[in-house]
């Protein structure tokens, strides 16, 4: 599956093609987007004549007004549209993200804080919680076995290994064992 290489003048060839056809192409564009706007002024905004009385101008002015009025309420309205959209469109690639749930966690900083501070942060300063955890055990009596008791008899170990000292010691030793 080795792939040829392209070589380095056909490249460039290929790539001059595709900008002088890409510049054509807004050429036209261009030259298309400047006739539909002549277009639209030639429609929507006759040619101004000004031979006339003072009363011809006054009404003139108040269609003016009436219709820069309007226009003005149209853009607001297609203003407030596109924000609404634009927030919308924001929720939607939060929840996008929220969905794949691929998103990076943020590294954690330590805080040192006693248990009683994280409850009355976590609750509200409202409940008064007391972290004292020995006052929720049980009471457990402790149960004393019979070679526990046997262990404490046994006394000062000095004197154990006194007695055991020397030949009497181990003899001692010895005999006790047989």
């Amino acid at each position: 599956m080795s792939e040829k290489k392209m070589s380095t003048s056909r490249r460039h060839h290929l790539k001059s093609l595709m900008l002088s056809t890409a510049k054509g192409l807004l050429e036209v564009e261009e030259r298309e987007i400047e006739e539909s706007r002549v277009r639209y002024m030639a429609e929507n905004c006759p040619p101004l004549s000004l031979h006339g009385s003072m009363q011809e101008m006054q009404e003139m002015c108040k269609k003016l007004h009436q219709q820069i009025d309007t226009i003005d309420e149209e853009r607001y309205d297609l203003e407030m549209k596109i924000n609404k959209c634009e927030k919308e469109i924001a929720d939607m690639k939060f929840k996008v993200i929220d969905l794949k749930g691929k998103f990076k966690k943020p590294a954690l900083r330590r805080v040192r804080m006693s248990a009683d501070a994280m409850l009355k942060a976590l609750l509200g300063s409202k409940h008064k919680v007391n972290m004292d955890l020995r006052a929720n055990l049980k009471q457990v009596k402790k149960e004393v076995k019979e070679e526990d008791k046997e262990m404490r008899d046994v006394g000062d170990w000095r004197k154990n290994v006194e007695d055991k000292a020397g030949m009497d010691g181990r003899k001692k030793m010895f005999e006790g064992e047989a």
